[in-house]
């Protein structure tokens, strides 16, 4: 009953039928026959045609009333729409572990909330178990993640590809081969090291050594144990940890080899106590995406965010 209500309320404005016609660029016939069937819908008059000007009945005078209301919520809802396009509301949640919550995130949350002041930001530093449960659920809008989540239930956005290495204390290398494959951290911060060659056996030169991995239930896991696996390798592992960069910190201070990324060597200060070395590509090179899922609505203030992600130098 309120879809003709413009009709109704130019009527009501101009109190004529003829200047409502004129201004809504209908025939006067045309517009007396769309305000009638509106009547007929409400059982009541909305004029009383027997003044002039005509003048609204009581039933008429409640009609404009919610017809105000109406008019006045939908012209909200468009500044609203308006406001959204611009970025000028809205929100974003994005998730990430430890690792990429403090090196890789606060940047491009940075530039995302100087360009959008006014869009609500959230980040979430959780386990990539938990940050999938949020993702599906949809508390989180985004996640980023080294971990392949199913292709069938998440959308993903290609950010950088990293690599795995191996974080070795230098007073654990000894030996003609070892010192010639070891790469220092300046090589891996300015890039360099990619053009350096792969050492086969690597890991047997430290069969007897301490290693400090992750707990299960990760792709840097997984990954080390393969690459163990692979070298016919048992190693003694005093300690299991949660973090890349706690496993770090513990090499740096000779008590353990760890594996670690270079995203994460590029961002911490250069130690001269460890030295790294480059592992088999087809297990330590993997991709970092922004994972969402495939059947959420993708916000405009998501697509923004991930056209930063996207101009975003290499990690």
């Amino acid at each position: 009953m309120f879809e003709g209500k413009k009709y109704v309320y130019e009527v009501y404005k101009t109190r004529s039928f003829s200047k409502a016609a004129s201004n809504l660029y209908i025939s006067q016939p045309s517009l007396s026959a769309t305000i009638k069937k509106i009547e007929t819908r409400l059982g009541t008059p909305i004029f009383d045609r027997s003044t002039s000007p005509i003048q609204l009945t009581e039933c008429g005078e409640k009609y404009i009333h919610y017809a105000e209301h109406l008019m006045d919520m939908e012209n909200e809802f468009e500044n609203y729409l308006n406001d959204f396009e611009a970025l000028r509301t809205g929100h974003l949640s994005v998730g990430g572990s430890n690792l990429f919550a403090s090196y890789v995130l606060p940047p491009l949350l940075s530039e995302f909330m100087g360009k959008y002041p006014s869009v609500d930001v959230k980040m979430t530093e959780s386990t990539t178990n938990d940050l999938e449960t949020q993702m599906f659920s949809g508390s989180l809008d985004l996640v980023i993640d080294n971990y392949p989540f199913s292709d069938s239930i998440y959308e993903r956005h290609f950010f950088c590809r990293e690599q795995l290495l191996l974080a070795v204390p230098a007073a654990l290398v000894h030996g003609k081969q070892p010192e010639a494959f070891c790469l220092d951290a300046s090589s891996i911060k300015d890039g360099s090291f990619e053009n350096s060659a792969v050492c086969p056996s690597i890991l047997q030169h430290f069969a007897t050594a301490p290693f400090l991995l992750l707990r299960a239930g990760n792709d840097t896991r997984e990954r080390s144990d393969l690459l163990l696996k692979n070298a016919g390798l048992t190693p003694s592992v005093p300690l299991k940890l949660d973090q890349q960069v706690t496993a770090y910190h513990l090499a740096c201070y000779g008590m353990g080899i760890a594996f670690v990324t270079d995203t994460l060597i590029r961002h911490v200060p250069v130690d001269s106590n460890i030295v790294f070395y480059k592992l088999e590509p087809a297990i330590s090179q993997r991709n970092i995406y922004f994972y969402h899922k495939r059947s959420r609505y993708v916000t405009r203030a998501m697509e923004e965010f991930l056209k930063i992600a996207d101009s975003a130098f290499s990690v």
